[in-house]
């Protein structure tokens, strides 16, 4: 493939996808990554800073589409609701690639360094979730406690979605799991 075809940046996720799969991610170089997806290793470098933003580059989209919706939220909804809004929007955008997700998914699990780098992005949405709250005026205690609650109900959402036995799309993992939190909270 010429390196000024259209779509570079999608056969550079689909090649290092399949070159995780295939020899694991720390075996996998960014310049074999290139050479599957038929452009040169700067056209690489041009998409992503190194070969872990392959797996991670979608998380500024991620939370822009979040922070959207929770400022978009109407001004009556509780803060957690609010956030859970944004958790929704995040799911719409992930949700359209489950197989991708499960791969993802697994290549993390098997990555230390990999999951920790996930479990910071996680962090940092639920303190901007928070702060996005905060500009709607709620007190800091509660948009925090708010802002990570919806980052932990989406987290467990996406595992569900994502496991063997899914009990259906992303957004229906995501309300199983506000379920199960809201009967676990309802005594307390």
């Amino acid at each position: 493939m010429g390196r000024w075809e259209p779509g570079a940046e999608g056969r550079l996720m689909q090649s290092a996808m399949e070159l995780y799969v295939e020899r694991g991610f720390e075996q996998t170089t960014a310049a074999e990554i290139a050479e599957r997806a038929g452009v040169t290793e700067r056209t690489f470098f041009r998409y992503f800073t190194d070969k872990r933003e392959v797996l991670f580059g979608g998380a500024v989209e991620l939370r822009r589409v979040v922070l959207e919706a929770i400022v978009d939220a109407p001004t009556t909804a509780p803060p957690l609701d609010a956030v859970l809004a944004g958790m929704f929007a995040g799911a719409a955008l992930i949700g359209v690639n489950r197989g991708w997700s499960r791969q993802r998914a697994a290549l993390l699990a098997a990555n230390p360094s990999l999951m920790e780098r996930e479990l910071l992005k996680l962090s940092a949405l639920g303190e901007s979730a928070a702060d996005a709250l905060r500009q709607r005026g709620v007190a800091p205690l509660t948009a925090r406690l708010a802002g990570h609650t919806g980052v932990s109900v989406f987290s467990i959402g996406f595992d569900t979605w994502v496991g063997d036995d899914s009990p259906g799309d992303f957004p229906a993992c995501i309300r199983l799991a506000l379920a199960e939190l809201r009967e676990l909270t309802a005594d307390a």
